[in-house]
């Protein structure tokens, strides 16, 4: 994926459970940043299933893995289309904002532009996207789970901070419209495997 943060490096050597998370995000922030193509398609397709784990994230997985199997390129960039982008108004707003009232306004990206500078990182220069865009925050929340752009692993509690300021607020909603979207076909089962991810990353933080 063409990522969002500057300065992208391989990241550190992570235990397995943050390099699964850290891969869940990943692959969030390059399902919203654009449409996957075929060999993104090809390699969910071939994935293995989640053993062991979160029973509804593991169902949701295997949903979308067989959905990857059948899914055409041009179908699924359609759908992308149709969802995020459209004519005029999109289905659904990739912004954080747009769920949390906040809309266009500068300040909560302002907000997200300062956290991301105190944990070292910055939006990559030149990116068109604005930093609500939730694929920017899946990307940045990668990086402070597993390191990478210049930097090690965030601790829990920076991640922690970051995702309840910036992620939590919104994500539930956006994942919801996703899901419930008329035409969301392959999205509607990415948004699922989301839902289920972030419930687990919910349940983390409150423990944390």
């Amino acid at each position: 994926m063409e990522t969002v943060l500057s300065r992208v490096e391989h990241p550190q050597t992570v235990a397995a459970e943050e390099a699964a998370r850290a891969d869940f995000y990943a692959l969030l922030a390059a399902l919203f940043h654009h449409a996957p193509d075929d060999k993104l398609l090809r390699t969910i397709a071939i994935a293995p299933p989640i053993e062991d784990g979160d029973e509804t994230l593991a169902q949701a997985w295997s949903q979308l893995v067989a959905a990857s199997g059948v899914m055409e390129e041009e179908a699924v960039a359609e759908e992308y289309e149709s969802l995020f982008v459209g004519v005029g108004m999109a289905k659904v707003s990739v912004y954080a904002g747009w769920y949390t009232g906040a809309g266009a306004l500068a300040p909560p990206r302002v907000a997200i532009i300062e956290d991301l500078a105190a944990l070292g990182l910055a939006h990559r220069a030149g990116a068109p996207d604005p930093q609500d865009h939730f694929a920017g925050l899946f990307d940045a929340m990668r990086v402070l789970v597993a390191g990478g752009a210049g930097r090690g692993p965030a601790s829990l509690a920076d991640q922690k901070r970051f995702y309840e300021a910036h992620v939590r607020p919104g994500v539930g909603r956006f994942l919801a419209a996703v899901r419930e979207a008329p035409g969301s076909n392959y999205y509607r089962k990415v948004a699922a495997v989301g839902e289920a991810f972030v419930g687990i990353e919910n349940e983390s933080f409150n423990r944390g």
